[in-house]
């Protein structure tokens, strides 16, 4: 097996790791279960100390974004959702079907308006002649 090692690395001699590299018995650790739980066992305390870290400093962020909403009146999301959820239901009581969709500003009745504000908008641009046909 040396003769292969030493044509694998171009002529030079291997040592004993190389061999292992390249596929060749490897030694056994008696003690090997023993460290790999080890490994595992600190790999496991550092991410719970990494998690309780960040958790802390989400924290202390919330408490900063508490503070900004106090000051300025804002709500959380969760809060707004939370109300107009009441509200829904509120307005759902007794009620055998499903709640309305409010209608927003702007559509229903006055669509007729604002289209003949569009019209009249129209004629101002055309020559005299056309305003006169389109007046009567």
């Amino acid at each position: 097996m040396d003769f292969v090692m030493k044509q694998a690395l171009g002529g030079k001699w291997a040592t004993k790791d190389m061999g292992k590299m390249l596929g060749g018995d490897e030694e056994k650790d008696p003690d090997a279960a023993k460290k790999e739980e080890e490994r595992q066992e600190a790999l496991r305390q550092q991410e719970e100390e990494r998690k309780a870290k960040y958790a802390k400093m989400e924290a202390e962020r919330e408490v900063m974004r508490q503070g900004i909403r106090d000051k300025y009146g804002i709500k959380k999301k969760e809060e707004k959702e939370a109300e107009a959820q009441a509200a829904m239901e509120a307005n759902a009581e007794g009620s055998l079907t499903r709640p309305k969709k409010a209608i927003p500003p702007g559509c229903g009745d006055e669509e007729e308006e604002e289209e003949e504000s569009i019209l009249d908008t129209v004629i101002k641009y055309l020559p005299g002649p056309l305003q006169d046909m389109f007046k009567k």
